[in-house]
């Protein structure tokens, strides 16, 4: 059912010249991501860090044309958790980098759906149109691949000292996952989806 509906949006994005996107949100902490790691035998590979809640926090869009000729990565990092208005100020800046028509595909997030933020898109009909994805439909959005890649490598059992160290991480690898058209259609394809 999730996938029919995905298929029209995406037949009415090729229609309005419009770029395919998914969008969704993510955090890390100064608490390090634990992942396998390779040691000496007898010698367990031990983490140390500071035991600090201090987080930030990602939002991200993973555009694709529909056509396949281009797909992008833009995110946006910040201090503390996204609400309505600063995912506003996010979508504001998305438009500038897209230049063009966008279908944005998301969740149900609450700041997704509040008053606020349906207020605001229909104000922007003329270049946005928004689709919701299915409850508990994750496997469906390409960009939880971003933030899974990006927490497999650059933050990777990262024990930073400040939490400027990790942010500066997290651009290194959503820079590297950027600039990388196949990875980025692998994680569309990873998802069973197709422009």
């Amino acid at each position: 059912m999730g996938q029919a509906g995905l298929a029209e949006d995406q037949k009415g994005a090729r229609r309005r010249g419009a770029w395919v996107c998914f969008a969704d949100e993510s955090g890390f902490s100064l608490l390090p991501v634990v992942r396998g790691t390779w040691a000496p035998r007898g010698q367990t590979p031990v983490l140390r860090h500071r035991f600090s809640w201090t987080r930030m926090s990602m939002a991200g869009v993973l555009a694709y044309r529909p056509d396949r000729s281009r797909a992008k990565l833009v995110f946006q990092t910040k201090p503390g958790s996204y609400n309505t208005d600063s995912l506003i100020a996010f979508l504001t800046e998305l438009r500038r980098h897209l230049r063009g028509p966008v279908t944005l595909i998301w969740d149900g997030l609450s700041a997704h759906r509040s008053k606020d933020m349906k207020q605001w898109l229909a104000t922007q009909q003329h270049w946005l149109v928004v689709e919701q994805l299915p409850g508990y439909a994750h496997d469906l959005n390409p960009i939880e691949l971003v933030w899974g890649n990006l927490k497999a490598t650059e933050l990777a059992n990262l024990c930073p000292e400040h939490i400027d160290e990790a942010d500066t991480a997290a651009h290194t690898g959503l820079h590297r996952i950027g600039s990388s058209y196949d990875l980025c259609f692998n994680f569309l394809a990873h998802t069973g989806l197709h422009l």
